[in-house]
């Protein structure tokens, strides 16, 4: 079995767990919170399995080890309903989980940190909140623009972009963004907490 070493309150960690949930897989999760459990992170042992010392990350069992959210997402999406078959529908699904990592976390997600982690209370001068504003609100409104046209972010089918991008977007209400204004987002929302297989940010394997 697997084992997911991930932070129950990132939602890089989260979007692994929804896609391993959604493809019903198995797993053994270690826990790597702020609040203690982070610690984990800067051992011998854990380094040795990724260098940044980051979550989340997969050790197999063979020995060998994931890093970076979208890439366990590729690895485990590789030949499910996840990923299209057709070439351009797949690139335009790299094309949002790209934009993700690029531009909706260093913002959406960052600010969102700055208010809920007190690890991050050096971050929330003035300017770097209203700079971290503009550039989620920029990233949403990119993202609602697609929303109004399709149904999900790569078309009309669900992706992993999708799984991708919910991760830090249904929660960023925490960093004082406005989703459920923009319609387009705010039904996008519904329709991935909709998909048969969701779980929530705080689901874990074995918690009911």
């Amino acid at each position: 079995m697997i084992t997911l070493f991930s932070m129950p309150s990132s939602g890089n960690s989260y979007k692994v767990r929804l896609l391993l949930a959604h493809l019903n897989i198995d797993y053994t999760h270690i826990a790597a919170e702020y609040d203690g459990d982070a610690s984990l992170t800067r051992t011998s042992e854990f380094l040795a399995k990724n260098p940044t010392g980051k979550v989340p990350l997969v050790a197999f069992e063979s020995g060998e080890s994931l890093s970076e959210s979208n890439a366990i997402l590729h690895y485990f999406g590789e030949g499910t309903r996840f990923v299209p078959s057709d070439r351009l529908s797949r690139a335009k699904m790299y094309q949002w989980m790209f934009f993700e990592q690029n531009f909706h976390e260093g913002t959406v997600a960052v600010r969102s940190a700055v208010y809920v982690y007190p690890q991050r209370e050096m971050d929330r001068s003035p300017q770097r909140l209203a700079d971290l504003l503009d550039g989620g609100n920029r990233a949403l409104d990119i993202m609602e623009v697609q929303l109004q046209q399709t149904a999900y972010l790569a078309g009309e089918e669900f992706t992993l972009a999708d799984i991708c991008l919910y991760g830090y977007t249904h929660s960023a209400s925490r960093g004082g963004f406005d989703v459920e204004s923009r319609s387009g987002i705010a039904a996008w929302l519904k329709r991935v907490r909709d998909e048969p297989g969701h779980v929530a940010l705080d689901w874990l394997p074995g918690r009911e």
